[in-house]
């Protein structure tokens, strides 16, 4: 259950990882952090993350040259497990060259350029390839990657879930199970959540049984940022997007991948959502009123009389590595240890008016808890009272409570 702060907001579950790909736009390592990812988890997905950017946000650049798009069929898979995912490489990971070719042979015709890749050698980034396509109606940045989840996992099940609407504007989310057991989720949003600029977002992310990870996401523009809208819509319809994300080939070039030892174990189980908001609910002061729930993400929307606000809260575990990120100067150190940091800020979609506080704790075993309280019912409105619906005294309160202990 992310929180960002700071410019740094979750923007969507989508998320999570690569977070990805969750969000669910920013890509930065504080961000990452924030994400509240297990260690090892963390180091990769900033590699991964600032490069193919998460599930929902992708660094997509367009660069100038023009290739005629090549036909015929996509290559033939790798060799690879049927069941589990390899445990040690049966061929040399996928280079950067298949992963291009790849791609380009799977869309449709139209013409490719800015093509960039990378390989699934040892220590690099996860595999991916992304490049401006043009099917004559304009071009669109395009992008595919690989990873290997463990299925069923929590990683695996973030993946694959659909962004709350209070959290993550679009305009349709739809996660079903294939026939083969496979995951799918086909993701239709914008770049920036509160439509100043009306690049969207479309993506495909499929988990196997097996373990195979597979998401493309393109744009209706060349770039994701700075990049002006070049047609009404991606170019690949969501019947497409699912054609390209379960073709074969790549499930062959992630078992070619090396395993990381740190990315094969799953991070410690969260607690439930349902939980973690309960015990939020019973820390309220008692004129804010639940007005409505996170389903996915622990947030809530109160009302004090004075207008509906969002509060979030979010509880991490083995946080005390980034203790020197997070807690800087200004920050409080109480008698027991425990760090304590407030943060005053517009939030990150821009909204005018808008006003987020967020008290930050950390303690000594690296237990974090972290609550926030914006002026407006969710992070896209429009303010809808002066200050935030909790109070900084309130919002310290609640993050300091001993009823979280429960979750250490």
């Amino acid at each position: 259950m992310p929180v960002e702060h700071d410019q740094e907001h979750f923007e969507t579950r989508l998320g999570h990882a690569l977070r990805d790909v969750g969000d669910h736009f920013t890509t930065d390592r504080a961000a990452l952090v924030d994400g509240g990812l297990a260690r090892g988890r963390r180091q990769r997905l900033r590699r991964r993350t600032a490069v193919v950017g998460g599930v929902a946000g992708v660094a997509l650049a367009g660069v100038g040259g023009t290739l005629l798009l090549p036909g015929g069929d996509a290559p033939a898979p790798r060799p690879g497990t049927s069941g589990q995912p390899s445990r040690q490489t049966l061929t040399a990971p996928v280079t950067a060259h298949e992963m291009t070719e790849s791609l380009e042979k799977l869309l449709p015709e139209g013409k490719v350029s800015g093509q960039e890749a990378q390989g699934g050698a040892d220590r690099a980034p996860a595999p991916y390839a992304r490049l401006v396509f043009d099917d004559g109606k304009g071009a669109a940045a395009v992008v595919v990657g690989l990873d290997r989840v463990e299925f069923g996992g929590q990683h695996a099940r973030q993946t694959v879930d659909c962004p709350d609407r209070t959290l993550v504007r679009h305009d349709a989310c739809v996660s079903t199970e294939l026939p083969d057991g496979s995951l799918l989720k086909l993701f239709q949003g914008y770049v920036y959540g509160d439509g100043r600029a009306k690049t969207k977002l479309w993506s495909a992310d499929l988990v196997t049984p097996a373990g195979h990870h597979v998401f493309v996401n393109e744009l209706n523009a060349a770039a994701e940022k700075d990049s002006p809208v070049t047609r009404s819509e991606p170019p690949l319809s969501t019947a497409r997007l699912k054609e390209l994300v379960t073709a074969p080939v790549w499930r062959g070039y992630v078992d070619s991948l090396p395993e990381d030892p740190v990315e094969a174990a799953e991070p410690p189980a969260e607690p439930s959502v349902d939980s973690v908001l309960d015990t939020f609910a019973a820390l309220l002061p008692r004129k804010a009123k639940v007005v409505e729930r996170g389903e996915d993400y622990s947030f809530l929307v109160l009302d004090d009389g004075g207008g509906r606000g969002y509060a979030q809260v979010d509880v991490q575990q083995n946080m005390g590595d980034v203790a020197g990120e997070l807690f800087g100067e200004g920050s409080e150190t109480l008698p027991d240890g425990t760090l304590v940091n407030f943060r005053e800020n517009g939030g990150d979609k821009g909204v005018p008016g808008a006003v987020m506080w967020t008290v930050d704790t950390l303690r000594t075993d690296g237990f974090r808890v972290v609550v926030s309280a914006l002026n407006a019912p969710t992070q896209h409105d429009a303010p809808s009272r002066e200050a935030p619906v909790l109070t900084e005294a309130q919002l310290r309160k609640i993050a300091l409570s001993p009823q979280w202990d429960r979750y250490r």
